[in-house]
């Protein structure tokens, strides 16, 4: 019981805020009359929050490294989507060589602003919002002010298209294809879990009692499943939800199990240390931003395509939207800590919100009144928590 009592302190946030998310969840299933968990809502909630969700991977990066944060990501959103409208509207250029351009116009925006961070060393908040100012005014110069679309299906497909269902012809009334792939991802789940806990066991690090273990196993497996069992009455997999899946997978493998994920997680503890220990922080710097530009050139994509449009206003508070989720997954405010998973569920607790709210007719004044004080909430217990430990 004291290793369970122990193990819960040392994750608080995270535990804390999937309970969070089970009970808001709750809450506007009942409050909605049970609208929330439809399974064509569910897969709206996926469809609207993508590039939320896209771009908290990359801030997660950022503020755990140096508990900075990036304020351009809206605007390059909305100026890759420029580019994608004035090359795939205005050009009739073919969509795959579009999207490898503005992916290495990504790449080279964030050498940019990498540059300018790590080596010149120029605050991130200060650079960032330079980005911020220079790509929205590009956006606006080079739309003219004015709104591109529409956009032909092949790229729209990427935001609004599903995995093909390859068992259609048996007329199950379900996706079979979308059960499948989650019993599959359910077994790869379990094998991780319980490697992990071999090796833990293996040299003596803490970890659940057995039978906890086993009840948190069964739990998560039954979500997963019910999660696609849900996406499987309605259309199936989205596209953009596994262009998601991949990015989470990867990344969270890349903070975990990798070195280079490590010495992140060591600068933004002590940067200093961190150099003097044979970390060249400046090239880690770097490419986080780098990495952070090309994830919102990602979430640029993905949101041109979902409106289908390209315009001046797009992006606006994006990088409010993901800076909030991070905190709210419990990244700290002082660097450091933080995952990608919490991230992803801090932005699944505003997206709640936002859906549940708009269900409910909530008017998106009080709307923002609400986010701003579960985000005031959510770095308050971080600050609350930090002060409690050192004393």
């Amino acid at each position: 019981m004291k290793n369970v009592s122990s193990l819960f302190k040392n994750n608080i946030r995270q535990y804390g805020m999937l309970i969070a998310l089970v009970c808001i969840m709750a809450f506007f299933q009942v409050a909605t009359k049970g609208i929330l968990l439809v399974p064509m809502n569910m897969t709206n909630l996926i469809l609207q929050n993508s590039y939320v969700l896209i771009l908290a991977i990359g801030m997660t990066l950022c503020i755990v490294s140096s508990a900075n944060i990036d304020l351009s990501v809206g605007s390059v959103c909305a100026f890759i989507g420029a580019i994608m409208g004035t090359l795939i509207v205005n050009m009739k250029m073919n969509v795959l060589a579009a999207v490898v351009i503005c992916l290495i116009i990504g790449l080279l925006i964030g050498v940019w602003q990498g540059f300018w961070i790590a080596y010149i060393r120029i605050p991130a908040f200060i650079v960032t919002l330079a980005g911020m100012l220079l790509f929205r005014g590009l956006t606006i110069t080079m739309l003219q002010g004015l709104t591109l679309s529409p956009f032909p299906n092949s790229f729209t497909f990427i935001s609004s298209g599903f995995i093909p269902d390859i068992f259609a012809g048996l007329g199950l009334g379900v996706n079979l294809t979308t059960i499948i792939i989650g019993i599959i991802i359910s077994i790869i789940y379990a094998y991780i879990e319980f490697k992990n806990r071999a090796e833990k066991s293996k040299y003596d690090f803490e970890d659940l009692p057995l039978t906890l273990f086993l009840i948190k196993i069964v739990l998560i497996i039954g979500v997963i499943n019910l999660f696609f069992y849900w996406l499987a009455l309605y259309m199936g997999i989205p596209i953009i939800l596994s262009v998601i899946g991949l990015l989470i997978l990867v990344y969270s493998v890349f903070t975990t199990q990798t070195v280079p994920g490590r010495y992140i997680y060591a600068m933004g503890g002590n940067e200093k240390a961190a150099k003097l220990s044979g970390v060249n922080t400046s090239k880690a710097l770097f490419l986080i931003y780098v990495n952070m530009a090309f994830l919102a050139t990602i979430a640029g994509i993905a949101f041109t395509a979902r409106l289908n449009a390209a315009s001046p206003q797009a992006g606006m508070n994006f990088e409010l939207d993901a800076i909030a989720a991070c905190y709210i997954g419990g990244a700290s405010a002082y660097g450091g800590v933080g995952t990608v998973i919490g991230a992803i569920v801090g932005a699944l607790v505003m997206g709640v919100l936002n859906n549940g709210m708009s269900i409910l007719g909530v008017g998106s004044d009080m709307q923002m009144s609400i986010k701003g004080i579960v985000l005031l909430a959510a770095v308050a217990f971080d600050v609350f928590s930090k002060a409690k430990s050192k004393s």
